[in-house]
């Protein structure tokens, strides 16, 4: 049973874990020298886009009462530079992500926010919007957005894995996907299918602990999920091993043709490896001119 004590002890953990989170974001974003400029692109200016209809954290200055008065709902005039600077981040909160393989090694939720946070700031500084994926925190700039993302990538998700949101995609605009993704495809497909129909073109970071490459499991094993769902106990794990292997490798190649049908790019980290290394690969994989790396 749920009670208020309980709420509260989980609020204030959860806020306890904020500015550690936050400072080691803007610590890793520090690191990495990108120089005055943000990614601008050549050709954007104040030309108009389109129309879209307001979504939840719209300021009311941003109506356009005109077009808004032609019918029943209020509408957002938005211009190209809005669209092109602004990037969407889902970050996979399912309990498989809160996996280490050791106590030395970060769970893969906690470098899978650290980076996706560290993005969020070099994005910021460089003049760009950023945002979740759906509702929940539409794209912005400035300090107040950091924080409050900061806020959302700290709560998770009971269930082992979490389906990727894809509801409320800016038509041109950028996105950014963090997950192992290790659970049912078919969520990432929808997304990343709705987000080719839309034209928004992105990054799919897949994120393993090494053990998760290796499969270093000999003897008597017990798998058991982060979410305690799913259970299997063996005598021989490395009997196991082989097809283990193979269906790694088997998503690690749905993933990566995905991403070529859709326009989007594909790259691995491990968490035994830097984080600063993920964060520019990210970094650079968003700028068009960039080449494919995994």
């Amino acid at each position: 049973m749920i009670t208020s004590k309980s709420l509260r002890s989980d609020a204030e953990e959860q806020a306890s874990q904020l500015p550690d989170l936050l400072a080691r974001a803007e610590h890793l974003a520090g690191a990495v020298l990108l120089g005055a400029h943000g990614r601008r692109r050549t050709g954007l200016g104040d030309d108009f886009w389109q129309y879209r209809p307001a979504q939840i954290g719209d300021s009311r200055r941003m109506i356009d009462h005109r077009r808004s008065a032609m019918g029943d709902h209020e509408f957002v005039r938005e211009r190209e530079w809005q669209i092109a600077q602004s990037v969407m981040l889902w970050v996979d909160q399912g309990a498989s992500m809160r996996f280490a393989s050791t106590p030395d090694l970060p769970q893969k939720a906690d470098r899978a926010r650290l980076i996706s946070l560290a993005l969020s700031i070099l994005l910021v500084r460089g003049g760009e919007r950023v945002g979740l994926t759906g509702t929940a925190l539409p794209p912005r700039s400035g300090n107040p957005q950091i924080m409050r993302l900061t806020e959302l990538l700290l709560q998770d998700d009971e269930a082992d894995y979490s389906p990727p949101e894809h509801r409320a995609m800016i038509p041109h605009a950028r996105a950014v996907f963090v997950s192992d993704f290790l659970g049912d495809l078919e969520g990432v497909k929808m997304a990343l299918t709705k987000a080719a129909d839309r034209g928004v073109r992105g990054v799919l970071c897949q994120v393993l602990d090494p053990s998760e490459e290796a499969f270093p499991f000999t003897g008597r094993t017990i798998f058991e999920s982060v979410g305690g769902t799913l259970r299997h106990e063996t005598l021989k794990a490395n009997d196991l091993r082989d097809r283990y292997l193979e269906r790694l490798a088997n998503r690690k190649a749905e993933l990566q043709n995905l991403c070529e049908v859709t326009g989007w790019r594909y790259g691995l980290h491990h968490t035994d490896t830097s984080a600063q290394s993920a964060l520019l690969w990210l970094y650079g994989a968003l700028d068009e001119r960039a080449g494919v790396t995994t």
